[in-house]
């Protein structure tokens, strides 16, 4: 009879070393994998579709459409900017409702010139105001996309352009390569394009269907851990019933850095406005005020009154950012009561409901014309409102901070919280844990008493 082989110690502790190697490489391959996934967006994505609508001699006219399919993630000035590479010699001939960066070296060719000539082109949407006859549906808003829940009539942008140098028959035509989308920063990923079914079109007596000659499409998803190495705002919290506020976490979006000169703004600097850069264009790296947590944006939550059947609730958005103005700007808070909201003033709302039944994530923004823009920071970088919600008897309590928002995103991003722990309590929870406590050291005194009498 054979003997079953044992491990020898050092083989068995080099068995355990490889094991481990081998789930932290898996854990850390999945966590790359699911970084973008948005718990209360999961299906949202911004879907880029190419269709080639009519064949030239040496390519093809294509009109490529940017979809914004993200519920509360919009795109903000200076806007979005799409690149990608040719798989051949492609070159742009012509634009309509958008614009390369550059126009690359376009020295062979004579007589005409293309509008571009890069192998890995870019191009930009055009600004509002550009003549007409350069135009098309759903451009010139200065690369601007509104979200799919705030306004989907504006939640999608378009260009032409006129391809040379490519096929001129669905099978001699080659998808571009490694797509790259900027929002304006980074943050998205593009997959690879892929050639669908070609899209339908109707005719404006809605009594025809034409059709593409050619489609592929292409999903960029969005991950904040790619858009920025911090967050990007932060939640503070108060209530009537205790006089205590919570701040921002501290540090919660950087350190002041005493070191270095220009980190921050103090707000109390004479001649402020020398200071602030004032060429009139919003930058994407902030300039923030100087503060403790060191956020762009602030989220204020205020549980301001009790009623017998409902309860109030006042928000509060602050901007400590000196050169950014937020444009259609919106704010997307998670709390249980959210299914019985029943007034809100000065702010849009709408209820996102991605797993049906639950309903416990509202959607707020601006009223268009009176405060759908968030000013830089200063006596007018704010805007707030206030939540009336009807009591669910089951489920509503002012303890343990039941509340307070359990998550809230600023722009599609997550705002850090204050820890659970720090939550402004009730008196009377207090109370009964203080006097919860001295039972208890009494309770401890006593017995040491009664054992040292028998002692």
């Amino acid at each position: 009879m054979g003997l079953l082989a044992l491990p020898i110690p050092g083989s068995f502790s080099k068995f355990i070393s490889c094991s481990v190697l081998v789930l932290l490489l898996l854990s850390c391959t999945s966590f790359t994998a699911t970084e973008a996934y948005d718990p209360l967006d999961p299906s949202g994505n911004i879907t880029i579709k190419w269709d080639i609508m009519s064949w030239t001699p040496d390519g093809y006219v294509a009109v490529v459409t940017i979809y914004n399919f993200q519920q509360y993630r919009h795109i903000q000035a200076p806007g979005w900017s799409l690149g990608w590479i040719w798989a051949k010699k492609e070159v742009i001939w012509s634009m309509m409702g958008g614009q390369t960066t550059e126009q690359g070296d376009c020295s062979r060719f004579k007589g005409t010139i293309p509008h571009c000539c890069k192998k890995d082109p870019t191009v930009v949407d055009l600004l509002p105001g550009t003549p007409y006859n350069q135009q098309i549906a759903n451009c010139c808003k200065g690369g601007v996309i509104n979200s799919w829940a705030q306004d989907p009539a504006t939640a999608a942008a378009s260009f032409q352009l006129s391809v040379g140098q490519a096929g001129t028959t669905n099978k001699t035509v080659r998808v571009p390569k490694n797509f790259t989308l900027k929002a304006p920063g980074p943050g998205y990923t593009c997959g690879p394009a892929k050639i669908v079914k070609p899209s339908k079109f109707i005719t404006a007596d809605k009594r025809r269907f034409t059709q593409a000659l050619m489609t592929w499409n292409v999903t960029c998803t969005y991950s904040q851990f790619l858009a920025q190495k911090t967050p990007t705002c932060c939640v503070s919290l108060s209530s009537f019933y205790n006089s205590t506020i919570i701040p921002c976490p501290t540090c919660a979006c950087g350190c002041q850095n005493t070191s270095q000169s220009g980190s921050c703004i103090d707000p109390n600097t004479p001649h402020l406005a020398s200071v602030v850069p004032s060429d009139g264009k919003d930058s994407y790296a902030p300039l923030v005020q100087c503060t403790s947590h060191m956020c762009p944006i602030r989220v204020h939550w205020h549980v301001k009154v009790n009623y017998k059947e409902y309860w109030r609730v006042k928000v509060t958005i602050t901007n400590f950012n000196y050169i950014m103005n937020y444009t259609q700007w919106n704010l997307v808070v998670q709390h249980p009561n959210f299914d019985n909201l029943t007034e809100i003033f000065s702010f849009n709302y709408k209820p996102l409901t991605p797993y049906g039944a639950i309903n416990d994530t509202g959607m707020l923004w601006g009223v268009k014309f009176y405060n759908d823009l968030l000013m830089q920071a200063g006596p007018s970088g704010n805007v707030q409102s206030e939540l009336l919600f009807q009591k669910d008897k089951s489920a509503f309590t002012f303890e343990k901070g039941w509340a307070f928002p359990r998550r809230v995103y600023f722009n599609g991003d997550n705002c850090v919280m204050p820890p659970p722990d720090a939550y402004p309590w009730l008196p009377s929870a207090s109370s009964r844990q203080l006097i919860y406590t001295l039972g208890l050291v009494m309770t401890i005194l006593s017995a040491v008493a009664f054992l040292q009498g028998y002692a």
